[in-house]
């Protein structure tokens, strides 16, 4: 079933299509709302009220039809809303942004932003499971995925990345394709369209800072959460043998292991949930008011990831007063500091590289001192994450693609 999400019922959008109000009126798609999709949405939705806002949302399921056949999904079962007037279309990379226009080519004339929450070009690999084949063509639907979004690129006004990381591996990702294909490639095709790129984060939604008042002393335990989706990609079981190590070595903890799970996800879940019976205060998903009071009470916050675009959920802990621990890769040095950060490489131990992090940050936290400081420092860092400032570039963002698309009146 198709989600859609809008604030309007057909009369108030016909008076609003007249601006009375004088607001500008944005369509927002999101072609796979996948959850940090929503969150970001609805930050903008919730804190841009200077904008008059529609949204339509496809569920987050059956990724790579999903990604192939959004274009057909939104042009026919919502045409009467995408053809009304707007100001400015924001869509997410997911959107076949290309097909779409071709479908309602009312669209064609709306100044355009893209939002890359990710991209596909440096998704690691699903694990095969047993018995399981290439039968899906995946491979394929990957480039096809890939494709769609360097044409998505090239029709829209202005782009955004949600951190460098994913800005420069989209970029040298397509131009490695684009080198693979036959022929019929312009030279230097994307180099025009880096000039109309730039940097915006998902927002962190957390009004202030929150401080800590369980200050530790050297015979307290610390409290330790993960709290990302249960993955492949996101390592838990590089987490759970570095927690065991700091376990063996007589280090006193407790563990909070939260986030999304599905039907299938790795065994060491199974695992660590009996071994680690004693150290676990919660286990598995939470409600949003549940899951902030644990970032409140928590010390630390890790990551094993071998893939993170942005990271919200660790920039939200960070932002609730976690020290963070995590892999020196991915996105993660642009906000965390570099000596919270456990080295990683193909020749590295990686559960070993991250329980020697983990013992020094302990250490560290066991000096009121330090641990304050060392908080405060890093929620220093990632400021500008805050839905207070990132807020007011959005708007300006969005303000200047209208304004340099503006058509005199007749």
């Amino acid at each position: 079933m198709i989600a859609y999400i809008s604030k309007f019922d057909s009369e108030y959008c016909r008076l609003m299509s007249n601006k009375i109000n004088n607001k500008s009126r944005i369509l927002l798609l999101s072609g796979y709302d996948a959850a940090s999709h929503k969150q970001w949405r609805n930050i903008l939705v919730a804190g841009l009220t200077q904008f008059e806002w529609t949204e339509i949302a496809l569920p987050d399921r059956y990724f790579f039809w999903r990604i192939r056949g959004n274009g057909l999904t939104f042009a026919y079962q919502h045409r009467q809303v995408l053809e009304r007037e707007y100001d400015c279309l924001i869509v997410t990379s997911m959107v076949d942004l290309t097909t779409l226009r071709g479908f309602v080519p009312h669209l064609a004339n709306i100044p355009t932003i893209l939002y890359f929450h990710e991209n596909q070009f440096e998704y690691p690999v699903a694990p095969m499971l047993p018995n399981q084949n290439d039968h899906n063509g995946d491979s394929k639907n990957i480039i096809n995925a890939q494709l769609t979004s360097i044409y998505a690129l090239l029709c829209a006004d202005q782009t955004l990345f949600n951190s460098r990381y994913n800005q420069q591996t989209f970029f040298d990702g397509a131009r490695k394709l684009l080198k693979m294909l036959p022929d019929g490639i312009p030279k230097d095709l994307l180099k025009d369209r880096e000039v109309f790129t730039q940097v915006m984060p998902v927002p962190v939604s957390i009004n202030s800072f929150l401080a800590k008042s369980n200050v530790k002393t050297c015979n307290d335990s610390v409290e330790i959460v993960w709290n990302h989706r249960w993955e492949y990609d996101k390592q838990p079981e590089v987490f759970f043998d570095a927690l065991k190590l700091f376990k063996q070595a007589g280090f006193k903890f407790k563990v909070h292991v939260v986030g999304q799970s599905f039907r299938q996800k790795p065994e060491c879940f199974v695992y660590a949930e009996e071994y680690f019976s004693d150290e676990i205060l919660t286990w598995g998903y939470q409600s949003r008011t549940d899951y902030l009071n644990i970032l409140s009470t928590a010390d630390i916050v890790v990551s094993s990831a071998n893939h993170d675009f942005q990271g919200l959920s660790m920039l939200e802990a960070i932002a609730s007063g976690c020290v963070p621990v995590a892999p020196n890769r991915v996105a993660y040095p642009e906000y965390v500091e570099q000596d919270n950060l456990y080295q990683v490489g193909e020749q590295v131990d990686e559960a070993r590289s991250l329980f020697k992090k983990l013992t020094q940050v302990f250490d560290r936290l066991q000096n009121p001192n330090e641990a304050e400081n060392s908080r405060k420092s890093q929620q220093q860092k990632i400021k500008g994450y805050l839905d207070e400032h990132l807020l007011i570039k959005y708007a300006q963002v969005i303000s200047s693609t209208i304004q340099r698309f503006k058509k005199t009146p007749c």
